[in-house]
């Protein structure tokens, strides 16, 4: 007995998306955590996506990067951050302040953050700062700060759960942020009435919930919120008093009236109905996320569906209101404290020179930086260029996540001098760094992070940092000391941080007008601090405020809100005979951005377990894809082999490839190398939904399918591995045939000597081999065919370390049934199990097939699945 269920729970926050849920966490007392919801946290009371359930898998540090090492060497701490002062000063004596950049995350911590903006927007000089919210919510940015004066979230996530019409727009809630969906599944279970619309190019599992789907062309959201707006004139649904409040209505109306919905390539009949949906019910949300956003167009998504909110004063109330909802879990903390590179700390504007004087005589700041620096895509570009010659990368994989991928790779390698803070040493960008700094990761980390709805919540620290890896804070106030700035960053704990920035935002609140307000929280002191619950902004000594607007006040130097007046524009890119197909990219369920984290989870590796293209059956067929064949996909930026997936949850003319496999999972599968820098012009957000390509049959001479109790380490054409419980799996195929597989399979599981039993068909081109150790357990084994492997992987992965029984069979015997694909991750349940209960006759509900399986009774995120499976079987049986 180790003692450790009677260790007590300390409340923290999730790693992951912006929904920012709550969870308890108990040290296991094996290094690890027992992890659970925290049934008392105003986000998900008590519950957790299958990332979120899984967050105790992923805390192994056999990836860790435990020292700091400078061009390849190990280093201490003193030598590594001397030479990033140094060569950071070196750069802005001899070429000025704009020749240095940090590029930062919104998985920092507020505090983190809050003090890389303070060293290079206050005392470097330079606003040559940005982080990579800037791919995911930029343009609500800026599309919120045209229509209200500031960066203000509206409403919260009960209005979600109040609304009579919940409208989603480019956001597959079900996947990218389970939890909030589950809340909205619960509610409309609760109160049928309740309407949900889904609005979605691509059918996804969200539309399981939907009442309509609105599968509308690519970039025509401006277009359908236009006629939107002008049904709302001629439906007699303005509110005019509202109306007293808001400018630019009269534009905005007869831009509305001038658009044509025809190019929403919608059916007049579906217009209308989402129309009258609207009109006739007032508690009506609109959330939207990354389809709005990642759009070269993505400010003016931004104001249509505003503009329909304000003509109707349907904001700011309950149930009512446009909502955002962000991707990372700080990102709104990152907008707090001015973390993109066109903003100040506390929603202050940087190109207002009272703002700037402000805040630089706040921080006794010598060099404020006297305009915009770089947005994200500008500045690779700029690093292309080598006109900076030092930059900083902190807690993100940019060599991976941003557009033109493969160029911005280029970029990072030709840079003079690369600093790279993260957990691991083994991302596709820290690989390219000349310094790595050790940064602590979630469960070390302390500080807080803000979600959508505004609550800030504490993310604490309940294990030990491991070697000597360091807070990012900490980090960078000891190179702001060397750089000679010793007094400004002297904090030597998160608290001080945050009072200070909590201070800050009494006075840009006071002086400046300002909507972020925490000033009520000054004065914590490192108790007050350390049991900071969960609460949501503004804060004041006087109280706080739930939503905004609803009186008609607003932000802009008018106190007026703006309508503004916005044109469908088509997306950049234009396909044609070369690239026919438009690629729309995102998430999937049980992966999260590039897989550092996520990937260490073996149960998360198991629903989709490698790089994707959907496709729809018949362009499929055009083109001669067979079912979960190769499929090489080429755009003017890049080439990526992914896996056919062949469905009709796309349309013709579409595919969709998920964001995030890198090089060190499967290298051809980074899907952004694929998509173009093209950018929004206010928010600088990458168009990343309507990239085009061109596909074919990747024609590989063979195909395998290999496990490992060891690493793998793939020299093919098509490779993408991922952990499982004892071991590796990885998918492969090759362009050139092998005549000896034993020697090659010994050289990829570097098992010189391991004793191989194998079956092979020379003229059938099929090999299989396994490897046992002196038991007779499995140490390996690979399957090798001219064609797609067909086998139970699941089972082949399950026997690493067993004891051998047939694994050249790659099936279970007769007395041992196979689960089949998972479909619930958490409780590893898989699409037999389920395709069982169904036929029983035992499950015809989700809710049945949860009592007989336990699948979807966990987490919930695989339920829209699980309904579609008994959809399915419905639809055979009325066949028969």
């Amino acid at each position: 007995m180790d003692g450790s269920a009677h260790r007590e729970e300390l409340r923290t926050t999730c790693a992951y998306c912006g929904v920012g849920c709550g969870v308890l966490v108990r040290p296991d007392g094996k290094g690890g955590l027992s992890v659970r919801g925290d049934p008392e946290h105003p986000a998900n009371f008590g519950r957790l996506c299958s990332k979120g359930t899984a967050l105790g898998d992923t805390l192994s540090l056999d990836d860790r990067l435990l020292s700091p090492r400078a061009f390849g060497a190990d280093t201490d701490w003193d030598s590594a951050l001397t030479l990033v002062a140094d060569r950071f000063s070196c750069s802005i004596a001899e070429h000025g302040p704009d020749s240095v950049a940090f590029y930062v995350s919104g998985q920092l911590l507020t505090e983190d953050y809050y003090v890389a903006n303070k060293l290079m927007k206050g005392f470097i000089g330079s606003a040559n700062i940005d982080t990579n919210s800037r791919l995911c919510m930029a343009s609500t940015v800026a599309g919120q700060k045209r229509a209200f004066g500031t960066d203000t979230v509206p409403g919260t996530y009960e209005d979600l759960e109040l609304a009579d019409l919940v409208v989603l727009v480019g956001s597959n809630l079900a996947w990218c942020h389970p939890v909030l969906y589950q809340r909205l599944a619960a509610a409309k279970a609760a109160r049928p009435t309740m309407k949900v619309v889904v609005v979605d190019p691509r059918r996804t599992a969200t539309c399981d919930l939907a009442d309509l789907h609105l599968a509308l062309a690519p970039g025509s959201d401006v277009a359908l919120f236009n006629r939107l707006l002008a049904a709302i004139h001629e439906g007699g649904a303005l509110d005019p008093t509202y109306l007293n409040h808001v400018d630019g209505f009269e534009e905005t109306l007869q831009a509305a009236q001038a658009q044509r919905a025809e190019v929403t390539d919608l059916p007049a009949e579906q217009l209308a109905a989402f129309c009258a949906m609207w009109l006739r019910t007032e508690k009506v949300v609109t959330v939207f996320s990354q389809g709005v956003n990642q759009s070269s167009s993505g400010t003016d998504k931004v104001n249509a569906i505003i503009n329909c909110h304000l003509a109707t004063g349907r904001i700011g109330k309950p149930g009512m209101g446009p909502f955002s909802v962000t991707g990372q879990p700080n990102a709104m903390g990152g907008r707090e404290v001015g973390g993109l590179s066109n903003a100040l700390a506390c929603h202050l504007d940087l190109e207002d020179a009272g703002h700037r004087a402000l805040v630089g005589e706040f921080w006794k700041a010598p060099a404020m930086a006297e305009g915009a620096g770089l947005k994200a895509v500008d500045l690779f570009r700029q690093v292309r260029a080598g006109r900076i010659k030092a930059l900083w990368i902190m807690c993100t994989n940019p060599a991976v996540s941003m557009p033109d991928a493969d160029a911005v790779r280029e970029a990072i390698a030709g840079c003079d001098f690369v600093v790279v803070s993260d957990v691991t040493a083994r991302t596709d960008t820290a690989r390219l760094a000349h310094v790595l700094l050790p940064a602590t990761g979630w469960g070390e980390k302390d500080g807080t992070v803000t979600n959508s709805d505004r609550t800030i919540s504490r993310q604490r620290a309940v294990l030990p940092a491991p070697g000597a890896a360091r807070p990012d804070w900490a980090i960078i106030c000891d190179v702001g000391r060397r750089m000679g700035w010793p007094e400004a960053f002297d904090f030597t704990t998160p608290a001080q941080i945050f009072d200070e920035h909590a201070r800050l935002s009494g006075l840009a609140a006071a002086t400046a007008g300002r909507d972020f307000d925490i000033s009520g929280l000054t004065g914590l002191g490192a108790d007050g601090y350390a049991d900071l619950a969960p609460t949501r902004w503004p804060v004041t000594k006087q109280g706080s405020t739930e939503r905004f607007f609803a009186d008609g006040r607003f932000f802009t130097p008018q106190g007026r809100a703006r309508m503004i007046p916005v044109t469908a524009r088509a997306p950049m890119a234009r396909t044609g005979p070369r690239y026919p197909f438009v690629l729309n990219t995102g998430r999937i369920r049980d992966q999260w951005h590039t897989m550092t984290r996520t990937a260490k989870a073996p149960r998360l590796n198991q629903h989709l377990g490698e790089p994707f293209l959907e496709i729809h059956p018949l362009d499929a067929r055009a083109l001669g894809i067979a079912p979960a064949s190769l499929v090489a996909a080429t755009s003017p930026t890049g080439r990526c082999i992914l896996r056919a997936l062949i469905t009709d949850r796309v349309q013709r003319g579409q595919v969709f490839a998920p964001m995030h496999w890198t090089g060190e999972t499967a290298p051809t599968g980074r899907i952004d190398a694929l998509v173009p820098g093209v950018v929004d012009p206010l928010s600088g957000q990458p168009e990343s939904k309507a990239a085009v390509v061109a596909l074919a049959p990747h024609d590989a001479a063979w195909f395998g399918f290999a496990v490992s109790t060891g690493a793998l380490t793939p020299d093919c054409s098509y490779w993408a591995r991922s952990r499982v419980t004892g071991g590796w799996r990885a998918e492969l195929a090759g362009d050139i045939a092998t005549q000896d597989w034993e020697a090659e399979a010994r050289r990829l599981f570097a098992l010189p000597h391991a004793r191989c039993q194998s079956v092979a068909d020379p003229a059938t081109g099929t090999a299989r081999l396994a490897f046992l150790d002196p038991d007779n357990r499995l140490l390996a084994a690979l399957f090798v065919s001219p064609k797609p492997v067909t086998l139970s992987r699941d089972f082949l992965a399950a026997q690493l370390g067993q004891v051998a029984g047939t694994p050249l069979s790659g099936r279970p015997g007769a007395d041992m049934p196979d689960p089949g694909p998972v479909v619930c991750a958490c409780l590893g349940v898989g699409l037999n199990t389920i395709g069982a209960a169904i036929a029983s006759g035992q499950a015809t509900t989700v809710a049945q097939v949860g009592e007989c399986t336990g699948a979807g009774m966990t987490c919930g995120s695989c339920r829209p699945e699980i309904a579609a499976l008994l959809a399915g079987a419905r639809q055979v049986e009325a066949a028969e």
